[in-house]
């Protein structure tokens, strides 16, 4: 047990599984009141259940009265929300001439707008209190592209927009944005790719093998924790460096 995160409030969206998961885990070792969020309720009980120091929402990152009605219960209980992880993501891959409007559609949805949501509604909060940090997830596919993944690559670009433009809105006003892009985690997310991508990904991996996501939630820490005070608008690449 760590004290890096010592009774800081730290809401995570897309907390139930896989990266959102590791990084609430990490956070309660830390000191912090985790609120777990996700949009699947069954989940949202079972990582609660594992997490200690967490509470849990069932949230939907689209509908803006689920989200203000777990910031509202967060401020009544806590009185403030110091660190926001927008971890919630989806992918619906394609090639451009087979991708559904459905498809594209959906991941902006989450992705995207779901993130400009989650922001808008937490940050009042935080420049109440003149403080607090948000930590957008990205993706390496939001700085290099990726086969198959219009709307993916699309969400994860603009993420990192997002994250340069509120880092310069909101920093003058104490708060810190910043932008993780993992590269390819063994969640369960990446482990429904074919075989022969896996493999062909851990042979462009220079560590030869897929991140774990507690890797990624080390990275998290860092750049929500105090000892990232003067670390604003970055898109920090944690991929093993998949991209030399």
């Amino acid at each position: 047990m760590g004290n890096r995160l010592k009774d800081k409030v730290a809401i995570i969206t897309g907390a139930a599984k896989g990266i959102g998961f590791a990084t609430a885990q990490r956070f309660a070792q830390e000191g912090a009141k985790v609120i777990i969020t996700d949009i699947n309720q069954e989940a949202v009980i079972e990582a609660v259940a594992q997490t200690p120091n967490a509470e849990g929402f069932t949230m939907n990152v689209m509908d803006r009265a689920s989200i203000q009605a777990a910031i509202d219960q967060v401020m009544q209980k806590h009185g403030r929300i110091d660190i926001l992880i927008n971890n919630a993501g989806i992918t619906q891959d394609a090639r451009l001439i087979k991708m559904t409007e459905a498809q594209f559609d959906a991941v902006i949805d989450v992705n995207l707008k779901g993130v400009f949501n989650c922001t808008q509604l937490v940050v009042p909060h935080m420049l109440e209190a003149k403080s607090g940090a948000v930590v957008n997830a990205s993706s390496v596919v939001g700085i290099y592209g990726n086969f198959g993944q219009t709307n993916y690559s699309a969400t994860k670009f603009g993420v990192i927009g997002f994250t340069k433009t509120w880092a310069r809105e909101l920093g003058p006003k104490g708060i810190r944005v910043n932008a993780v892009c993992p590269g390819f985690i063994a969640t369960e997310m990446v482990k429904t790719m074919p075989e022969k991508i896996l493999q062909d990904i851990k042979r462009r991996s220079w560590l030869g093998r897929l991140g774990a996501p507690a890797e990624m939630a080390n990275v998290y820490l860092f750049l929500a924790s105090d000892e990232a005070s003067y670390i604003n608008g970055v898109a920090l690449e944690a991929s093993g460096g998949i991209s030399l």
